[in-house]
């Protein structure tokens, strides 16, 4: 009797310090920093719970159809293991068809390096667990964990808690590739935003040099003739100079636009980057007969933003306004101002008006949607439904907010503000 309740009390204890150390795993997988932060911390857990001193993690990459070594843990010098898996090896074949930790390993499944395949056989202890990391009925990882010296069965109760670690890791992991995968199509949606106001940048800049190159091409013309009249040299020297350098300039400003560069703030003027983004779309809203009114507001306060940034939202922005009032006539408001909150809280405002069809009432809780457009009606206006919705990410980014209003038939308003610096 004392003997059985002496068991109860061992099992009880052993139950509760699994669910204890399985609490810990979840808590610390549960915001990963980084893929290989959180690779290690499941090799760490994985091995201190099985008692193998040696591990390796191998993650599932649907580009390639395999699995490719990502971590290792313990003493590697010994640790034999490939860098690559493919899909049809008969271990993670295994691992798909039954979903379930492997201990003990046979001949048949056990994995080797292609450089020490003929020594493989005769290594003491080769791999012996391998634990799949399974989410939506996906192999997405797998660990493979050894112990160089013999290593007694794993007990019922160290089955289950790894079982348990293992799905708590496949759901971690899945989170983190998701994320990843987010940022990376972030990256790329800003890219093909960025990319895509060029054509209006194009415009402008084509505009923009066309008196600096006259200029230039007047003083080679009569260069020969006048070359001994010092003052002509001089002054037009003095001018070509400046129009080479306002050139070099334009080509700078549209090389850093189109490059994808990391968010950088800076101490910037906000008027500055508005007028610039203004006169790059006047040639478009020349042709088409509308009219730009800019009101900037003097003395307006600087902030710390990532100018091109920036100027990707108000070329977005104003690029639209453009659009919604087709060939015009029309007219395109933009100002600036800026406003005090009661707490003391500075902030600077851009309001983009335009004249033109406005934007129905059930489309506008959806303008900053991803994919979402209204853009449909022609192939030269047609959308790809991201601008806005980068936009509006870059706005949040900068501590800001972006805002919009639209009355059908009448026009619609974008607002943003940004918090600006205390002079």
């Amino acid at each position: 009797m004392i003997a059985a309740r002496s068991s109860q009390a061992d099992l009880s204890s052993a139950s509760h310090k699994s669910i204890q150390t399985l609490t810990r795993f979840l808590q610390a997988i549960g915001h990963p920093t980084s893929l290989t932060h959180l690779a290690n911390h499941i090799l760490l857990n994985l091995s201190e719970i099985s008692r193998y001193p040696q591990g390796t993690l191998f993650l599932f990459e649907r580009e390639h159809r395999h699995y490719r070594q990502i971590h290792m843990f313990g003493p590697i010098k010994t640790f034999v293991a490939p860098s690559v898996m493919k899909v049809d090896h008969p271990l993670v074949l295994a691992l798909l068809a039954d979903q379930h930790i492997f201990d003990r390993l046979d001949a048949t499944l056990t994995p080797h390096s292609e450089l020490s395949e003929n020594r493989a056989s005769t290594l003491p202890g080769s791999y012996t667990l391998a634990v799949p990391l399974i989410t939506h009925g996906t192999l997405i990882a797998f660990a493979l964990l050894r112990s160089p010296t013999t290593h007694a069965s794993l007990s019922s109760v160290t089955m289950e808690l790894l079982t348990a670690m293992a799905q708590g890791a496949a759901n971690a992991l899945d989170s983190i590739l998701i994320y990843e995968d987010l940022c990376q199509s972030q990256s790329l949606m800003r890219r093909t935003d960025r990319l895509r106001s060029l054509e209006i940048i194009a415009g402008g800049f084509a505009h923009e040099i066309r008196n600096p190159l006259t200029s230039i091409k007047t003083f080679i013309q009569l260069a020969p003739e006048r070359k001994d009249d010092s003052q002509f040299i001089g002054e037009f020297s003095r001018i070509v100079l400046e129009d080479v350098n306002r050139i070099e300039r334009l080509v700078q400003e549209i090389l850093d636009y189109a490059r994808y560069m990391e968010p950088q703030v800076t101490d910037e003027d906000l008027n500055d980057i508005v007028a610039s983004c203004v006169y790059f779309v006047q040639v478009k809203a020349d042709r088409r007969g509308i009219k730009i009114e800019k009101q900037l507001a003097p003395e307006l306060p600087r902030g710390m933003l990532d100018r091109q940034q920036i100027k990707q939202v108000l070329l977005n922005l104003l690029l639209n306004a453009l659009d919604a009032m087709g060939e015009g006539p029309g007219i395109l408001r933009v100002r600036t101002h800026q406003f005090q909150e009661p707490e003391g809280a500075l902030f600077m405002q851009i309001d983009i008006e335009d004249t033109g069809n406005g934007i129905e009432p059930e489309n506008l809780e959806h303008i900053f949607d991803p994919f979402f457009t209204t853009k449909h009606s022609s192939t030269m206006n047609a959308g790809t439904g991201l601008g806005l919705t980068i936009a509006h990410q870059i706005i949040q980014e900068h501590h800001g907010n972006i805002h919009v209003t639209s009355m059908v038939g009448q026009g619609t308003t974008f607002r943003i503000t940004l918090p600006a610096l205390h002079q």
